[in-house]
Parts: C-alpha cells; sequence; structure tokens
C-alpha cells in the first residue's frame, strides 16, 4: 500500500497530520467548491487537459477564481513525483472558494491508490437500481441561476444516494427524472449500446455531468465500428438495450450486470472497450 500524499501550491507535498484546510473554509462549511479526479496510469494522468478544461469551465460557472493552468499542472505533476508506475493512483484536485469571511481560493491536491472496489467493477461489473432524483430531465439547465453540469464538492446527493445503494443491497443506482428518462449515476455517466450504436445522456440538454472518461469513449468508437448517439432513455430502453455500462475516471468502465433485480449477460463488446480504453481485459 502506497501512502496518500497531499500537496499545496508553494507549499509542495504537505507532511502527513499537518493542517491544510482551515475550519472556516466554504468548502468545509458550505460544499461551495469544486473538484476533479484523474486515473494516474504509468505514473501519468489520463485526460489531464480535458479534466481541467472542465474545472475551468465549472468555475467560470460559478465565479470561482482558479490559479493559472500552469501552477494547477506543477502541482498535479508535485504530488505524483516518484509515485511507482505499476500502481494505479487516484488523483484528485481541489479547489474551495476559501475562508468564510473572505480570501484567497484554496487549491490543493491528493493522491492515494485507486480502491479496490473501482477495479473489482471494472472486472466484475455492477449491479444497479434506478432511484427517483425529483426533478424533470430538462429542467435543471431552464433554471439561469443553478450551474448545470459542475463537478462540485457539495456531494451530499450523491453520497446519501450511495448509501441507499448499499441499504438496498446494490453497487450503484442510476437516477431516473420525474418524467421517466435516466439521467446518470451519482459518481458516473451511463453508456448503452442499442445495435452498433453507443449511446450516452446529452449533458447539455439535461444537466448532468459531462463525462471526460464517456466523452473519450465515444470519440474513439469508430475504432471497435461503432457508431454514436446522445439520447435520453427510459429504464425500458435500457432494459431492451445490448449493453450497459458506467464510465467515471477511477472505475474506467464497469459493465451492468444486473438492472433492478434484472440479471444481464455480458455483452461481447466489454473486453474490446476495455481494451480501447487502456485496461486489461481479463
Amino acid at each position: 500500500m502506497v501512502a496518500t500524499r497531499v500537496a499545496v501550491p508553494g507549499r509542495g507535498v504537505v507532511p502527513g497530520g499537518e493542517a491544510v484546510l482551515r475550519g472556516d473554509d466554504r468548502g468545509v462549511l458550505h460544499g461551495d467548491g469544486l473538484f476533479e479526479t484523474l486515473h494516474l496510469r504509468g505514473g501519468q494522468p489520463w485526460l489531464r487537459d480535458a479534466h481541467l478544461a472542465r474545472l475551468r469551465s465549472g468555475a467560470d460557472a460559478v465565479g470561482l477564481a482558479l490559479p493559472p493552468t500552469e501552477v494547477l499542472v506543477e502541482l498535479l505533476d508535485t504530488v505524483r513525483a516518484g509515485w511507482p508506475p505499476e500502481v494505479e493512483g487516484a488523483l484528485r484536485l481541489v479547489c474551495t472558494r476559501g475562508p468564510e469571511g473572505g480570501g484567497p481560493t484554496m487549491v490543493y491536491a491528493t493522491l492515494g491508490e485507486v480502491p479496490a472496489a473501482a477495479r473489482r467493477a471494472r472486472r466484475d461489473g455492477v449491479t444497479v437500481a434506478t432511484l427517483p432524483l425529483g426533478v424533470a430531465a430538462r429542467a435543471r439547465p431552464e433554471l439561469g441561476w443553478l450551474p448545470a453540469g459542475v463537478k462540485s464538492t457539495s456531494y451530499a446527493v450523491s453520497t446519501a444516494a450511495r448509501r441507499w445503494a448499499e441499504r438496498a443491497g446494490v453497487d450503484d443506482v442510476l437516477w431516473v427524472s420525474t418524467d421517466g428518462y435516466v439521467l446518470e449515476a451519482p459518481t458516473a455517466n451511463v453508456v448503452w449500446l442499442t445495435g452498433t450504436t453507443l449511446c450516452t445522456v446529452p449533458a447539455a440538454e439535461t444537466g448532468v455531468l459531462p463525462g471526460v472518461t464517456a466523452r473519450w469513449l465515444l470519440d474513439h468508437a469508430g475504432e471497435l465500428g461503432l457508431g454514436t448517439d446522445e439520447r435520453l432513455p427510459t429504464p425500458a430502453d435500457l432494459h431492451e438495450s445490448d449493453g450497459i455500462w458506467l464510465t467515471s475516471s477511477l472505475r474506467g468502465l464497469a459493465e451492468v450486470r444486473s438492472l433492478d433485480d434484472t440479471p444481464r449477460r455480458r455483452n461481447p463488446q466489454t473486453p474490446a472497450l476495455l481494451t480501447l480504453m487502456g485496461f486489461s481485459a481479463g
């Protein structure tokens, strides 16, 4: 087990037990901040530039001042320096609004091993249940005051959904809108295969998080002879699909092996999709 690391701009890697955040930091008190999680493979952050672009887009949406990109890149390089290349890493970049009384944005990075559960989900797949979210599919983007599709540190709803999944005996959930459409999982996007078309939920239309991993997968699906599309699916659409997967930075690709207690056969495209993304298909 490789020890978890924390790094702060101007301070480098911070010794274990040394304070990083103030007690009145608005990221802690109000969930007022953003973060990105990157998969460290071979010692390198996968899709780094796409994650940084999404972070900056989210910061613009919520009025959060970020350091220059080169400062963020240097911070990521600092925290990963010397990380064993054979160990998958979970690299997180966190930006909060800083002290409650006013002050500069607080930025720090953490690095630890990818959890065994994430690697297991990639290998074995996941069981999933649908869960009502309580909003219409297109409602959030229509609210001019509500930033949609940002990766916020305000994670109470996502955490509650994951706790519900644990009580229900499933690995994860898919949120369903009040008008009957599947949107996303608490920490993942959903992609599915209909014939030879790989689909995902349109982020701009629904306010779901625009997935970096899902976007990369759809952009490269043509290498496997697959077409792509963005659609709003119902649970019935997913049940009738040829394959369903959850995509996220650390899990990469996790096949849904059971949806609402209905078992699903392993899709023959899963090994090829994993290989395309640079993972072992074994």
